[in-house]
This record gives C-alpha cells, sequence and structure tokens, in this order.
C-alpha cells in the first residue's frame, strides 16, 4: 500500500544518518550547523525564531517541527511564532509580486 505522504514526522529523527553515504561532507554540514546556532551576537532563542521562520518560506515540514520544539523549549510565545510566520509570509509574497515588474517591464517594452 502506498504511503498517504511523502512526509513522515518520525524521519526528523533520521536527520543525523545524513552522514552515512558521505560521512565527510555530512560531518562538514553538521559542524557548520551546529556553529551557526551557537550564541553569537544573536541569541538562540532569536536563531530559533528565525529558523521557524525561513522554514516556512522554504517549506520544510521538518524544520517547522523541529523550530517549533525548540522555540517552545526556549519560551517562545505562540504570538512570537506566529508573527514570525506572518513575516515569512510577507516576504515570500513580496517576493512574487516584486516579480511582477518583470512582466509589467516586458509588457511596456513589447506594447510601447
Amino acid at each position: 500500500m502506498a504511503d498517504s505522504t511523502y512526509y513522515k514526522p518520525e524521519d526528523l529523527g533520521k536527520f543525523g544518518s545524513i552522514t552515512e553515504m558521505n560521512k565527510e561532507l555530512g560531518d562538514k554540514f553538521f559542524e557548520y550547523y551546529g556553529k551557526v546556532f551557537e550564541e553569537g551576537a544573536l541569541t538562540a532563542r532569536e536563531k530559533s525564531l528565525m529558523a521557524l521562520a525561513v522554514s516556512h518560506a522554504v517549506q520544510c515540514p521538518y524544520c517547522i517541527d523541529a523550530y517549533t520544539n525548540d522555540g517552545l523549549k526556549r519560551g517562545i510565545t505562540e504570538t512570537e511564532m506566529m508573527e514570525a510566520v506572518h513575516v515569512a509570509g510577507a516576504i515570500r509574497g513580496g517576493a512574487s509580486l516584486v516579480h511582477g515588474v518583470q512582466m509589467m517591464n516586458i509588457i511596456k517594452k513589447k506594447t510601447m
């Protein structure tokens, strides 16, 4: 029987296994990933909220699960999370709309 969905929440727990087929690159990725989320100019809480917003923009269900849970552990409220999701939606929508300028440029060039 075919799976009803491509996304399986339990697969998030298998993320670390991506090193199996290329240990060197997998290890380098996880080293980088770990460094990115260390405290720096931004707090781990701020980075988690940013990651949640980006997760929605790139539509990664695994990332959404991971950073919703991470955010809850870090005390990020549901209001803050939803506001971040709206920021992602506004940026994503704006990116689509701004490409309308390209369409308008072509129309103006062809009709003038």
